[in-house]
Order: structure tokens, then C-alpha cells, then sequence
């Protein structure tokens, strides 16, 4: 059964902020599915916005709880969905990148218990902090 984590909060990334209307990279509704039984990974998904005044690139995701995170797409090849990693992700200034089902997701793979934050690492060095809650809701099919 897989069951969801919804965040509680998402933090800001507070470094290098030069607009007075508002956290400069924000991310919003983060999900983590659990891991379906037996299965030693879960899902990520959220939309992150960018209002930097600049591009901002992902280098790096990581979490204190999973032993490896990754950045991955779902990409269709002959008809078939295949999944393949992202070494970094680039988000122009005023855009939102989405990470949903189906495309761009967050791999999390060799849980240690339940899931409580994930860290977003830039190319400039600063990082976003995503708080998870330790509610379980309803299962997803």
C-alpha cells in the first residue's frame, strides 16, 4: 500500500534574496509517496518557483533519511515510459518547474524511516529545506 507524506511547510531559500515582494525560490506542495511494500524507494513531487531575478540551477537533492535522492523524468521511448536520471535542473527566473507523476519526480531510494526533510542544493551553493510531516494520508493506487 502506498500511502502519502504532505508537507508541512516549505521554506524559502533566504540567501540572496533581492526582491521585497517575497522569498526569491519557493517550493510548494511537496508530496512523498511511501514505499509500496517490499520496494526500497519512494516518490517526490512539488513545484518549485523561481523569482530570483536569475536562473537558478539544481545540483543536488539529497535527505538525511533515504541513502540516495535523485532527480529523474518519465520520458516515452518506442511507447514505452522510461525513467532517466537529471544531473541538474535548471529553472529560468519566473518560471515554475513542476514535479508530477509522470514526469519530472524525485527518486528516493533506501528509506531509513519516515521521511522529514529534503534539501535542495543549488549550483550557487545556497539551499531550499523541505520540512516533510509525519502524517500519513490516504493511499494512492
Amino acid at each position: 500500500m502506498k500511502r502519502l507524506v504532505t508537507a508541512v511547510a516549505a521554506l524559502a531559500l533566504a540567501a540572496g534574496c533581492s526582491r521585497n515582494d517575497g522569498p526569491p525560490v519557493v517550493a510548494t506542495d511537496v508530496v512523498v509517496t511511501a514505499p509500496a511494500a517490499g520496494m526500497p524507494m519512494a516518490a517526490g513531487y512539488l513545484r518549485i518557483g523561481n523569482r530570483s531575478g536569475s536562473d537558478i540551477r539544481i545540483t543536488r537533492v539529497s535527505s538525511p533519511e533515504f541513502g540516495a535522492v535523485e532527480m529523474h523524468e518519465t520520458i516515452i521511448e518506442d511507447g514505452v515510459a522510461r525513467m532517466r536520471a537529471i544531473p541538474a535542473l535548471e529553472i529560468a527566473n519566473g518560471d515554475t518547474m513542476v514535479f508530477e507523476p509522470g514526469g519530472k519526480h524525485l527518486m528516493l531510494m533506501q528509506p531509513f524511516g519516515e521521511p522529514r526533510a529534503i534539501t535542495l542544493n543549488f549550483y550557487s551553493g545556497d539551499e531550499l529545506l523541505l520540512s516533510i510531516g509525519a502524517d500519513f494520508t490516504a493511499a494512492m493506487e
